[in-house]
């Protein structure tokens, strides 16, 4: 049985903590051909008496598993609208920051040792109201954000067309996933309650069934790409909270299990489905193995005495940045077993053939075998070699005379 293990917290950026309302990874490529991975993580800072509402830019190093220490700052503009979250679109090339008055579109440009960001006017976005809950589909063709209001829009991109405006599909929105191949939608009510709806034609599916004293709270599709399941956080009577598993087949439950023994305030997935991650209500959180259902790293006291509000992993190295309101951002490397790199893969499959060629070689020198027969004008006639076999499988130089009969 695997193990949890404590964390490793990252040293932050001085000053970056405090008034951090919300964080999210943007990985893009760029390069030759698209070639390179460049990891950025924008940052929501909330307006205070000497500073008005900013979003931040950072640069990430996997190789120290840290932000930069000087990030590049813009003031959101508008009063009053402090960010609140982000959905990033897959390209790596926009993305868009709800606040406390709406949604605001960005498009990421980058310069020759910088990046800027351009507001887009999009009315459409910014007359939403708050929200709490927006993601992008994997495919980047649909965006959907959930309000306060409980009101569900769901756009198709970059158009902007309506697919699903459903002023009560919630009493007030608590999460929101869509799947890995953007065909559904799930979605959580603070009163407990959980909805599907279909992607592909924009109406509602079903609800998914629980008991009079079960409140589903957190919800995740997988993402391994192996068979699809639902995760989703359910608190039961008494206030125990387990993680329980729907099969997307049949919509019936495959099981749940205690995870991380306490009431959990956020629920989120790797990018490769393999982790998943649980925040609690008193600033703890823990990793799990998918496969396993096993929890395979703490961090603990991360955000003392503050709910976690939201995890984010990493696209590409084993960390995640977590967020509360009391305690801003913080970065941590996981202590989970790592991963292969392409450059290990192919370090292994050149051993393995230069040590086939060693054992093929070896084999040809020592074994008697056809391919060390002479050929070609030194190899002898049948009959000599049918005569020298003999010899030598009599054990004796000369031709035994017992094999011919006496003369008469």
């Amino acid at each position: 049985m695997a193990t949890a293990k404590e964390s490793q917290i990252v040293a932050a950026p001085e000053g970056k903590k405090k008034e951090v309302t919300c964080s999210a990874w943007i990985r893009r490529k760029e390069g030759k051909n698209n070639s390179d991975n460049k990891l950025l993580v924008v940052m929501g800072r909330s307006a205070t008496a000497a500073s008005p509402a900013l979003l931040e830019l950072y640069t990430f190093d996997p190789k120290t598993s840290s932000l930069s220490s000087d990030p590049w700052k813009f003031v959101i503009g508008e009063e009053g609208a402090n960010p609140t979250g982000f959905a990033v679109h897959p390209s790596g090339d926009e993305f868009v920051c709800a606040t406390t008055k709406g949604c605001k579109l960005y498009k990421l440009v980058p310069q020759e040792f910088a990046y800027h960001l351009i507001a887009k006017d999009e009315p459409r976005l910014e007359s939403v109201g708050r929200q709490k809950c927006l993601a992008f589909s994997t495919d980047g063709s649909k965006l959907a954000i959930g309000g306060e209001d409980g009101h569900l829009w769901v756009f198709h991109w970059p158009s902007l067309d309506t697919l699903i405006d459903e002023p009560k599909a919630h009493k007030s929105f608590k999460d929101m996933d869509i799947s890995l191949d953007s065909e559904l939608l799930v979605s959580t009510s603070i009163d407990g309650s959980a909805r599907l709806w279909k992607l592909t034609d924009g109406t509602p599916l079903m609800n998914l069934d629980r008991s009079a004293e079960e409140k589903i709270q957190c919800c995740r599709f997988s993402r391994d790409g192996m068979k699809p399941f639902l995760f989703c956080t359910v608190e039961k009577s008494g206030g125990n909270v387990v993680t329980v598993v729907w099969d997307m087949a049949t919509w019936k439950r495959l099981g749940f299990k205690r995870l991380l023994r306490k009431p959990i305030s956020v629920l989120s997935v790797s990018l490769d489905g393999k982790y998943l991650a649980l925040g609690s209500n008193d600033g703890d959180f823990c990793v799990v193995n998918v496969k396993k259902m096993e929890v395979q790293h703490w961090s603990r006291k991360v955000h003392l005495g503050a709910s976690v509000s939201a995890i984010h992993f990493c696209p590409t190295e084993r960390v995640v940045i977590s967020n509360s309101d009391k305690w801003g951002a913080e970065v941590t490397k996981l202590t989970v077993p790592g991963d292969w790199k392409v450059w290990q893969a192919m370090l292994v499959l050149l051993g393995l053939f230069f040590v086939s060629a060693l054992a093929m070689y070896f084999f040809y020198r020592t074994s008697d075998s056809f391919w060390n027969f002479p050929m070609g004008k030194n190899q002898l006639p049948a009959w000599k070699l049918q005569e020298q076999s003999h010899i030598q499988g009599s054990g004796s130089m000369f031709i035994d005379d017992s094999e011919f009969p006496d003369e008469l």
